[in-house]
């Protein structure tokens, strides 16, 4: 050290660091922002109230576990997770840099992220050597999520810009075209290089209407829809309509803002509406159709000769006069009120009239007006054709139509339509009945069902079903066959008939399909199934009852001509008992007749057979299901059992439940037969009874063999056995 010099003195002079540490606990509280500070080693050791507001947790200064931040946790701007080792303030720390409006991300315990701005500042010592660091935190939450507001409404004014359907462009106040958008280049035939900087007076085929449109532009007038011609690139004109405003700033005209519509095919359509008038008018006289110009009210101007040959009147007569003069059907205030609007366009309506000589004359008369350019009116056209002959073949393909939308509305097939994607679109009220559901238009795809099955019982998805493959194929499906099951567990089968609908393009549009119900025909295999079945057993088992009835007959019988009328009496009861099974197909049965008529050709005076039980009537199908049952159980009494003994008899009962859920219960017990002994094996007779209770009646079958005569119990719904099927 140089002689007389002194070294300075730090020992009256505190740092930044020791300053902060050892200011009053209130001091940094003061300071509106988030302030923070660590010591070297990166502990946090001092921070305000608005900290802990930011962070939304107190950090605990004790042992020196926080470093660096106080905050739950932190991510960079992306979402990419930050360790607080690696924040900027342990950068700060590290190698003593100051951070200038550092961006992160800051996570709360409650999971709430803040988007904050992070200015920090090394202090030092007297020597430079880093005692600390100061942290100053801004939530900048709020201005983050405008400035994403503001860029995805940049982004959407871009978007609407360049990908709107109608033609867009910006013209600034010199003329020249400064932006347009891929519209505008389309409608034209341009490139942007070709358009985009030129002046916009080059693309219009007349130039006193650009002359127009841009002085009225640089004097703030608005256009709307000024019709226009524009040059196209391949030398066509494009007739067009521009609705365009100016933009100022200051005062001062800047560009402008030009929205550009197409109507040269509405042009081509104005001209060839008006050449169509024309030949029209050429034509006039020579029409085979009667033709009339009229005024605004309706009144004939001018008729030609077809039109007064077809009403049978002069055409003196019929000028000034209306057409609700001669017409029957026509209103005379609404074809007024149709004239004063102007609302006659092409409108055609049926009427008649009444000649002079009496005869009628049918005809459609139809009705259209003219305008001016401006769209005023002109004359109105009245068309009249003769369709007396026509009417009458109306008449009667209308009948025909009648009987045809009668016999169809009868049809109780299921019909439904889709769109291309398979959502339902339409259903009728039998598809409803059919599904046992309500579909939901636009959700529910493919198919009206709940749920799908094949023929075999396994699922089939839904995106698989016939009308799917229908819609995915492009074609018709058919002879296929499927089940639905409905969401109360009922399945039923059906036959669809998916074909796909096309527009007249042949671009596939949806499809219908129509679903037959085909439980009848399945129903019915079965039941044949086991009616064939049935008439196999019972060809034997009703020689076996024939021949026991002879030989119980002849064993009682004093002479022959006893035995005859008693065995042909119980040979007639039999037959009645087989007339029931057939008769039952159309009507139902008491019970106390149905198995009075079973048991007859068994029961004699001396009371044999025992009924008793209260009156109830058998549906149909349940009576025939019953009928099969009981005449097996009599069957094999007669065969094996009681009857099969002089001394056997037996006893049928039945009670029924008066509950809501209410059963009959049938009592079958067999008397002074021969000794019972189970049989073996369960036989054909055993698995009939069995199966025309419990499957088709829903009921219980319990057959028992005890030693002193079989015994059987039938219990069955009610609800099954009042059921018409």
């Amino acid at each position: 050290m140089p002689t007389g010099q002194s070294m300075p003195d730090t020992t009256s002079t505190s740092t930044e660091f020791e300053a902060l540490m050892a200011a009053a606990p209130g001091a940094l509280d003061a300071i509106p922002q988030a302030v923070y500070l660590c010591d070297s080693e990166g502990r946090l050791v001092r921070y305000n109230a608005e900290a802990v507001r930011l962070w939304g947790r107190a950090p605990t200064l004790q042992e020196g576990r926080e470093r660096f931040c106080g905050s739950y946790r932190l991510f960079l701007l992306d979402g990419t997770a930050l360790p607080h080792d690696e924040c900027p303030m342990a950068q700060a720390v590290y190698d003593g840099t100051p951070v200038r409006n550092a961006e992160v991300v800051m996570e709360r315990p409650d999971g709430e992220r803040l988007t904050v701005l992070v200015n920090i500042r090394p202090l030092r010592d007297h020597e430079n050597r880093i005692q600390g660091t100061i942290n100053c935190l801004q939530d900048i939450s709020d201005r983050k999520e405008m400035e994403a507001v503001l860029l995805r409404q940049k982004d959407e004014l871009e978007d609407f810009f360049e990908n709107s359907a109608v033609a867009l462009h910006i013209v600034s106040k010199d003329g020249i075209i400064l932006r347009a958008n891929q519209a505008e280049l389309d409608l034209l035939g341009y490139t942007s290089e070709e358009y985009i900087g030129r002046h916009i007076a080059e693309f219009h085929a007349d130039d006193h209407v650009i002359q127009d449109i841009l002085e009225r532009l640089s004097c703030g007038t608005p256009l709307d829809r000024y019709p226009a011609r524009l040059r196209s690139k391949d030398g066509g004109i494009k007739h067009v309509v521009i609705t365009s405003n100016s933009r100022f700033h200051a005062g001062k005209f800047v560009n402008t803002r030009c929205f550009t519509m197409d109507v040269t095919e509405l042009r081509k359509a104005e001209a060839a509406q008006r050449e169509s008038d024309e030949r029209l008018m050429a034509t006039y006289q020579a029409a085979m159709v009667g033709i009339a110009e009229t005024d605004e009210r309706g009144g004939f101007v001018r008729v030609n000769d077809a039109m007064c040959r077809m009403l049978g009147r002069p055409r003196e007569t019929l000028i000034g006069a209306t057409m609700t003069d001669i017409a029957q059907e026509l209103d005379p205030i609404e074809d007024a009120g149709l004239h004063a609007r102007h609302d006659l366009r092409n409108d055609t309506v049926s009427s008649r009239a009444v000649r002079p000589d009496g005869t009628v004359a049918c005809l459609d008369v139809s009705s259209s007006f003219v305008t001016d350019e401006q769209g005023n009116f002109r004359y109105g056209v009245k068309v009249l054709q003769d369709v007396t002959e026509r009417q009458r073949m109306h008449e009667e393909l209308k009948a025909s139509e009648a009987r045809l939308r009668e016999l169809l509305e009868a049809l109780p097939a299921a019909v439904y339509t889709t769109d291309a994607d398979g959502r339902i679109t339409f259903y009728n009220q039998a598809a409803i009945e059919l599904a046992g559901r309500t579909p939901q238009l636009g959700s529910d795809q493919w198919c009206v069902s709940w749920r799908l099955y094949w023929p075999d019982g396994r699922p089939m998805r839904h995106d698989e079903c016939p009308m799917a493959i229908a819609l995915k194929e492009g074609k018709a499906v058919r002879g296929g066959e499927a089940v639905l099951e409905r969401p109360d567990g009922t399945r039923v089968p059906f036959i669809p008939y998916p074909t796909p609908l096309r527009d007249a393009d042949g671009r596939l549009v949806g499809a219908i399909n129509m679903l037959v119900d085909i439980t009848p025909r399945k129903e019915a295999e079965a039941r044949q199934k086991v009616l064939i079945d049935e008439l196999n057993h019972r060809v034997k088992n009703t020689l076996a009852t024939v021949q026991s009835l002879a030989r119980q007959t002849a064993r009682h019988a004093q002479d022959l001509p006893g035995f005859a009328a008693t065995f042909e009496a119980r040979i007639l009861a039999l037959a009645s008992a087989h007339d029931l099974l057939t008769r039952r197909h159309w009507s139902g049965a008491a019970l106390h007749s149905l198995v009075g008529d079973i048991v007859a050709p068994y029961a004699d005076d001396n009371g044999r057979v025992r009924l008793e039980g209260p009156a109830l009537d058998i549906a149909p199908g349940a009576a025939l299901s019953l009928t099969m049952a009981i005449n097996e159980l009599a069957t094999n009494a007669a065969k094996y059992g009681a009857l099969s003994r002089p001394v056997g008899s037996i006893s049928v009962r039945w009670t029924i439940d008066g509950e809501p859920d209410g059963h009959l219960s049938i009592e079958w017990q067999e008397y002074d037969g021969p000794a019972v002994v189970a049989p073996s094996r369960r036989g054909f007779g055993t698995r009939l009874m069995e199966r025309c209770v419990t499957r088709d009646l829903d009921g219980s079958f319990d057959l028992h063999y005890e030693p002193h005569g079989v015994r059987c119990s039938i219990d069955i719904p009610l609800a099954r056995l009042a059921r018409h099927e």
